[in-house]
């Protein structure tokens, strides 16, 4: 097929492929979004970077392992070491996921391939909504109605019945690991279900419908379509949770009892990382105090990148495959 060059639309394009203000335009808008770009990770490194500086006169006064592997946490003698609080970081934010797993994944599955569409639009919505939910209010519903129904219920009965494990052991005292972790679990449920979801509808048709036309069931096409597909994905979608119960501050800081210990038992209190910056931080009197409780956001900062960096590389691998 032949063009006539002094056509309208061929001409255009030849005029504007021939100006070089067009292409002087064009190298400036991507320089000028570039530098956006740029500003965010500029702005990321700055953050690291004061983090460490500010941090430094705990950290050389005892050294960067001691002060992750000390349990002392002792301001008044001026001995500071952050285990308790990484424990209580790692304990809630892993029993978090353990529990909201299972159901964002569940609820994933649901509103992606089993539910009605006009269903699905009304509870995907709603799932999301808990995102936005301030964590303060979810602290507060934790005080009054999660932790009672812990410390009167749901406590004597694991202590009755698993007892036995040094998991269970202790006082039903309402607040605690086991408190936090439930808060957390609901506060991160929606991060999964919403990117779990998105994945799963980025399967193609055309292998559901052939596993289907070979007469599979539902569950058949799951467990060896969907699944597999978007598997990367949904561990990417889970990682982001974890980054999110990581960071958790307020809801945390008002049900886990803030006590700096380290007990096996989930019903006994416990501290996190971002909980004790929060608490102390008003109360940091001196130099040392002060650079021990930045020390520990820190630390913080790292396990955070290097969590949200995982996320993104196994969401990215997802985008790729298709």
């Amino acid at each position: 097929m032949e063009y006539n060059v002094e056509t309208p639309i061929v001409r255009k394009s030849i005029n504007i492929m021939g100006d070089g203000r067009a292409v002087t335009m064009d190298k400036a808008f991507k320089a000028f979004v570039g530098f956006f770009a740029v500003a965010t990770v500029f702005i990321v490194v700055l953050l690291g970077i004061r983090l460490y500086l500010s941090s430094r006169i705990a950290l050389f006064d005892m050294g960067f392992w001691n002060f992750i592997k000390s349990s002392t946490w002792d301001p008044v003698s001026g001995v500071f070491g952050a285990l308790p609080f990484i424990y209580g970081t790692a304990i809630t934010s892993v029993l978090s996921l353990l529990i909201a797993t299972p159901l964002g994944v569940g609820t994933a599955i649901f509103l992606a391939d089993l539910s009605p569409r006009w269903l699905s639009q009304i509870l995907q919505p709603l799932m999301e909504l808990l995102a936005g939910v301030p964590s303060v209010i979810y602290g507060l519903w934790g005080i009054f109605v999660l932790s009672p129904l812990m410390a009167n219920y749901v406590e004597p009965f694991l202590m009755a019945r698993f007892g036995f494990l040094p998991l269970f052991r202790g006082y039903p005292l309402g607040i605690g690991l086991i408190t936090a972790s439930i808060i957390l679990s609901i506060m991160i449920v929606p991060f999964i279900i919403s990117v779990s979801t998105e994945v799963l509808r980025t399967v193609p048709t055309s292998l559901k419908e052939g596993m289907y036309a070979l007469g599979a069931t539902r569950w058949e096409v799951m467990k060896k379509i969907s699944l597999p597909f978007a598997r990367s994905g949904i561990f990417g979608s889970i990682i982001l949770a974890l980054a999110r119960a990581l960071g958790e501050t307020m809801a945390v800081t008002m049900v886990i009892g803030n006590t700096p210990q380290i007990s096996l038992s989930l019903l006994d209190p416990g501290y996190t990382m971002a909980a004790v910056i929060a608490n102390e931080f008003t109360e940091a009197t001196y130099d040392k105090y002060l650079s021990a409780l930045i020390a520990v956001g820190f630390i913080l900062f790292l396990i955070t990148l290097l969590v949200n960096a995982v996320a993104r590389w196994l969401i990215w691998r997802t985008g790729k495959s298709q």
